[in-house]
Formats: C-alpha cells, sequence, structure tokens
C-alpha cells in the first residue's frame, strides 16, 4: 500500500510527547520532505522551507479560519480573535493592532518597559535569589498596561502577571497547565470586558491614543464596535504577546551564561550587538512549534496533493534551523545577523509575511524593541548564576528554562 492510501494514525499523543522533534522528524521521514498524519482527528501535512512558507501565506492555498484548535483559542488567542479571521474581516481587524504598535507608539512601549525594568532591578536585595522568568513577567506586565491605558493597582501586577503567562504556558497541553490558562483567560477577558465598558462610559481614565482607547472605539467591517467581552480578547492580544517576551528574556540569559563573550558588547550599549543577539535568539531557542492553517482548494505541493481541508502544519521550528538557510543552525551566533536584512519567509518564530496585509504577528517589533533594550539591561546587570537546572527540553511546549533562571543579585 502507498504512502499516500495508507492509513494514517492520529499523532495528537505523539505530538504532546515528542514537542519541537515532532514534525522534524516526521519530515525528514517523508517523501519530498511532506509528511502526512493525522493532528486532532484531522488529516494534516507538515511542510518546511522558504518556498513553503510563501505557499503557507498565500491566502490562495491556505487560510487559517476554522484551522485554529479550540483549546488553543479557549487559552492562547481567545475565541473570535483577529488570529480566527481571514479576507476583508482579517485586514479590518489586522487594522487595529497596525495603528496601536506604530513605530512611536513602540517606542513609547520601549521605554515603558525600561523603566519598570529599571525600577525591579533596584529593588533588588543583595543576597537572596531572583527568578529572571518571573521577575521579567512582572516587569513586561507593569509597564506594557502603564502604556496602554489600562488600570493596574501595584498589587495586582504579580498576579496579572502569573494570569498572562499561563496563558501561553497551557496552550499546548490537555493537563494541569492547559486549565489553568483556561481560568485565567475567563478571569482576565471578564475584568477587561469591564475596563472597555468603564472607557466607554467615561468612568475611568483613558489615555488619547492609547490602546485602551483605540479598542473602545474600534469598528468592525460592519461599522459596528466589538462587544466588551470580544474588545477584551483583543487587548489582552497586545497584553498577552507583550508579557510573553519574558520567554527570551530568560532564554537571553542562558545565552550570555553559556556564551559570555557576547556579554561585553551588550553591556556597553552596542545597539547593532543587541540587534543581531535579539535575532540570534529568537531563531535559536524554541517557542512556537509549528503553525496550522486549512487548504482552501485541492492543492500539489512539489507533486504531493494536499486535499481541499487538510490540515496544513508550517514547521516554524524546523525552518529557524534550517540548514538551507542558516549556516550551523544549531549554533548559537548572533553575528550571522550582523549585516543580514531579514526577509520575510525566513526567520518566522512569529509568522512569516507581510504584516500589515497577512497573518505574520504585527506586534513582531515590539518584541524586537523591548529584547534589545531588556538584553542589553541584562548584560550590564551585576548578578551570580548559582547552581540549578538550567536544561530547556525541545517536549515541553512552549519550551522554558526549568529553573526559570535563578540569579543571586550583586
Amino acid at each position: 500500500m502507498s504512502r499516500r492510501t495508507a492509513p494514517l494514525l492520529d499523532e495528537t499523543a505523539i505530538v504532546a510527547a515528542q514537542g519541537y522533534t515532532w514534525l522534524p522528524g516526521l519530515r525528514r521521514a517523508a517523501p519530498n520532505g511532506v509528511a502526512r498524519t493525522r493532528v486532532l482527528g484531522q488529516r494534516a501535512v507538515g511542510l518546511c522551507g522558504e518556498d513553503a512558507t510563501r505557499f503557507f501565506y498565500d491566502e490562495d492555498h491556505v487560510r487559517r479560519q476554522t484551522a485554529i484548535p479550540g483549546p488553543v483559542q479557549s487559552t492562547l488567542f481567545g475565541h473570535d480573535a483577529v488570529h480566527t479571521l481571514d479576507g476583508d474581516a482579517h485586514r479590518r481587524r489586522k487594522s487595529l493592532f497596525l495603528s496601536v504598535l506604530t513605530p512611536h507608539a513602540v517606542a513609547d512601549l520601549t521605554r515603558s518597559v525600561a523603566d519598570a525594568w529599571d525600577a525591579e532591578v533596584a529593588a533588588w536585595g543583595s543576597g537572596r535569589h531572583e527568578v529572571l522568568f518571573d521577575a521579567a513577567s512582572r516587569v513586561l506586565t507593569r509597564g506594557v498596561c502603564r502604556w496602554a491605558g489600562v488600570p493596574l493597582e501595584d498589587r495586582e501586577v504579580a498576579p496579572l502577571a502569573r494570569d498572562l503567562t499561563s496563558m501561553v504556558d497551557g496552550f499546548a497541553t490537555l493537563g494541569p497547565r492547559h486549565w489553568r490558562a483556561r481560568r485565567a483567560r475567563g478571569r482576565r477577558e471578564a475584568w477587561l470586558a469591564g475596563v472597555v465598558e468603564e472607557a466607554r462610559a467615561g468612568s475611568v481614565p483613558v489615555p488619547p491614543g492609547s490602546a485602551l482607547e483605540q479598542v473602545a472605539r474600534h469598528r468592525d467591517e460592519h461599522g459596528e464596535p466589538l462587544e466588551p467581552r470580544l474588545a477584551a480578547v483583543e487587548l489582552l492580544n497586545v497584553v498577552r504577546p507583550t508579557v510573553a517576551v519574558c520567554w527570551f528574556v530568560s532564554f537571553a540569559a542562558h545565552a550570555l551564561h553559556r556564551w559570555p563573550a557576547h556579554r561585553q558588547p551588550l553591556a556597553s550599549g552596542d545597539t547593532g550587538a543587541a540587534r543581531a543577539s535579539t535575532h540570534e535568539i529568537r531563531r535559536f531557542y524554541p517557542f512556537a512549534p509549528f503553525l496550522g492553517g486549512r487548504a482552501v482548494r485541492d492543492l500539489m505541493w512539489r507533486g504531493e496533493p494536499i486535499p481541499k481541508g487538510a490540515l496544513v502544519l508550517l514547521d516554524v521550528y524546523g525552518r529557524n534551523h534550517d540548514p538551507a538557510t542558516w549556516d550551523d543552525p544549531y549554533a548559537f551566533r548572533p553575528e550571522r545577523f550582523a549585516d543580514r536584512p531579514i526577509g520575510a519567509f525566513d526567520l518566522i518564530p512569529q509568522g512569516g509575511g507581510d504584516p500589515a496585509t497577512g497573518h505574520r504577528c504585527p506586534g513582531e517589533g515590539a518584541t524586537v524593541g523591548l529584547l534589545e533594550t531588556l538584553v542589553m539591561r541584562l548584560a550590564a546587570t551585576d548578578y551570580r548564576v548559582p547552581d540549578q537546572d538550567l536544561a530547556i527540553s525541545l517536549r515541553r511546549v512552549p519550551a522554558k528554562v526549568r529553573s526559570g533562571f535563578v540569579v543571586d543579585p550583586v
């Protein structure tokens, strides 16, 4: 029986067990590198490479609507979020995020987070442990809420940071992390829906031009305002990904610990080194394993049929470690980005294509700007690294430094 006609076993449990290595392993064993499998009971095809990325982001081939599983919507993105839309509806909703995350606004966000970092580090006491992952999540929560116009008291920062990181941490598992993420999303959607209603009623101060103001007054493709729950979903889709940068901050600390030669240029404020290190951290360390869409018609890829309605999985981890694009891809080498422009379809930790018209994350510029700033501040911070478990398991999605990266401030 040929591979094309053989019955396919559902590999959902194997995906959970193998994590980032699952799809690259399937592709290596498949004809033409096109993996065929079933996930969540649905026929799926796995692709990788620059041409595959272009293919995936062409809406004549693949669309995201109906492809994002319910458990992911219930934790990471929220139901009916921009990620679940296509065509004109997607472009209209995407325009909201593009107006919120202009270069000028990203610069303001970066300053707000930098100020929060400086205040956090100034409060660290010598002789005590700090978990960098947790500290960075608080810094980012405080900074993004201040910038977004979301009212937040000091006592609310840590609980909100825990809920926001839980939403990210639980999207790819059906265990306790997943249920924590669902509960966190329910709490925060209800809270922000109330904030949006108060903003519309004029009962809370709303900074002009803030993310809160723009989400509260945004109108959909039919000219209608977003109902409060959906407005809360999209406001969370500004705040949550910003706080998720704490994953990359702990990865940056891991990189500086393993390859300390990179510290001095960063500590001295070399912005070119910060930009190169930021891109290499995003490329080298695992975050999103793959992205999914649905074939809009019967397709062909490298002579292999992809039936209409099949899930199409783009191997993000494999693409970011593709030897056809990256020389020595499993080596951490920021210098590879020293003079290299970033193409729309090569470095894809937050998707590929044009963020203005496609599904590439509109917050990527904010992630890059924040990480550049925090990497330089981290490198200039005086701390010791005590004995701890610094392993990063590729079976865990999203991957994480097991200890959270503990530091002893000096």
